[in-house]
């Protein structure tokens, strides 16, 4: 059996920019600890906005500019991108929630092996919840797991909804 882990959005602007909470600094280390012992492929998504961003459906929901392409918010996380880069990993770049690719690229590197997905990263109820939803629609036979040590949500009450609507949607919560 195939495993894959996906890291979702673990940059700067998520984690201590923009939009970043200290819940989400306090998954740091239990990501990286994950992306190090992880024996399988890797996938990390990167949210990817433009200058433009503020007059996008989403910056005008969310007038926050955040993770615009090649400012310092939009990197990973340096520990992170650390981790990452000594496993190897593919960078999947999205400019929405959730990534439409990801289950193509997910169904190519499976190869027709049989396979499980495990869905870290932040936040929980937002992007972590989209792809998680995306790759379990795709793959509804798969077993998807999200570790909730590895996630935080914009606030811990939202984390929670989140982790609730995945279990009601068979995704395994760890």
């Amino acid at each position: 059996m195939k495993h894959f882990l996906i890291v979702v959005d673990m940059q700067k602007d998520f984690i201590d920019g923009a939009l970043g909470t200290k819940e989400a600094v306090a998954i740091v280390p239990n990501v990286v600890k994950k992306i190090r012992e992880f024996d399988g492929e890797i996938f990390a998504t990167l949210d990817t906005h433009f200058e433009n961003y503020l007059e996008t459906a989403e910056g005008k929901n969310l007038p926050v500019p955040h993770c615009i392409k090649g400012t310092e918010g939009w990197l990973l996380n340096k520990d992170i991108a650390r981790a990452l880069e000594a496993k190897g990993y593919t960078a999947v770049e999205k400019n929405t929630f959730g990534s439409v690719k990801l289950p193509a690229l997910i169904e190519e590197a499976a190869n027709g092996d049989v396979f499980n997905v495990e869905v870290i990263g932040l936040c929980t109820d937002i992007c972590v919840v989209s792809n998680a939803l995306l790759i379990k629609a795709n793959f509804p036979e798969a077993p998807i797991f999200v570790d909730a040590s590895c996630c935080a949500g914009v606030t811990p009450q939202a984390h929670e909804a989140a982790l609730a609507t995945m279990r009601s949607c068979q995704i395994t919560i760890v």
